[in-house]
């Protein structure tokens, strides 16, 4: 079996995971969980998004959080940007990358940004056009890839065709995001079969939620098909507003520790991982949802001081 011998974990935490939170969460919890994702040996962190505070609360003040973190050398900060405004403030805040987000779904798209797909594909083009003058890398989004909640089933060749028009304006990584959870291993396995007909599978990263306990799964059928980028969120946090019952992110513990059980060497410590992870737990007064690092939570599961 042909597994890739190096995968990079995008960590999506203290974006993704975040900003669907009801209670609010405060600068410095935030900068001091990114502080200690960096510690780890994580290359890319999702450190905020420039969307209005009015939509995404727990997202305002990211300036702040990317002002206020000790940046590690070699890590890679970045921002979800849906706009020119939002590009602008990211870029002022000196973010190192930031990302847009189409999805595979007209439903979806309309509910979640008021437009159509080509319509909001077409916001993205001045945005990738301005980050590549200013030499800031995009990377793009694809949200619905293995199913909607509105539309059920979503065709593998819209998920390529988006993806391909993301490339295509300047995104140098594609995201396919399963938002709601609902994939199973061979079908995400054809849907990134028909998506590298058209994208490089170099350029291509995944991102699935767990909501059916499939997401390792999942991920395993994308190593076994060649894709090396995984996004993951600390102690699975996050979940779709819009899915009724989407579970989080996949956790980053459980990637690191199936990862390393396959000996694909990603440069992430688990432990320092696991140390995050319970300290977000902790901020939000909630149990790791980490089976890892649970597990392992006797360990290396307080934060120094706390």
């Amino acid at each position: 079996m042909n597994l890739p011998d190096r995968v990079k974990i995008v960590e999506v935490g203290p974006r993704d995971g975040l900003q669907n939170e009801k209670q609010p969460i405060s600068v410095d919890t935030r900068v001091k969980l990114i502080d200690l994702l960096s510690d780890s040996g994580l290359q890319v962190i999702e450190a905020g998004s420039f969307v209005s505070p009015k939509w995404v609360p727990q997202m305002a003040a990211s300036e702040e959080v990317l002002a206020g973190i000790q940046r590690k050398p070699g890590v890679i900060y970045s921002a979800l940007t849906p706009n020119m405004l939002g590009y602008e403030r990211a870029r002022e805040a000196k973010a190192d990358e930031v990302a847009v987000f189409g999805a595979a779904s007209e439903s979806f798209t309309r509910k979640n940004i008021n437009c159509s797909i080509e319509e909001s594909l077409e916001r993205f083009r001045p945005l990738a056009e301005q980050a590549r003058k200013d030499g800031i890398p995009v990377r793009g989004y694809v949200s619905c890839v293995l199913g909607c909640p509105y539309e059920g089933d979503i065709r593998a060749d819209k998920v390529a065709e988006v993806s391909a028009a993301l490339l295509e304006m300047g995104c140098y990584e594609i995201s396919l995001g399963d938002t709601i959870g609902v994939g199973t291993p061979e079908k995400a396995k054809r849907m990134i079969e028909t998506v590298a007909r058209r994208i490089p599978l170099e350029k291509l990263a995944v991102h699935f939620h767990d909501t059916y306990g499939q997401a390792l799964a999942n991920l395993y059928a994308a190593l076994q098909v060649g894709v090396s980028v995984i996004d993951s969120a600390v102690a699975g946090l996050g979940g779709c507003p819009y899915a009724r019952g989407a579970s989080g992110n996949v956790a980053s513990e459980d990637v690191l520790y199936m990862l390393d059980g396959l000996g694909i060497h990603t440069g992430v410590d688990l432990g320092k991982l696991a140390v995050a992870g319970n300290f977000i737990s902790q901020a939000l007064g909630r149990e790791n949802g980490s089976k890892v690092a649970r597990a392992i939570s006797g360990e290396c599961g307080k934060v120094e001081g706390d």
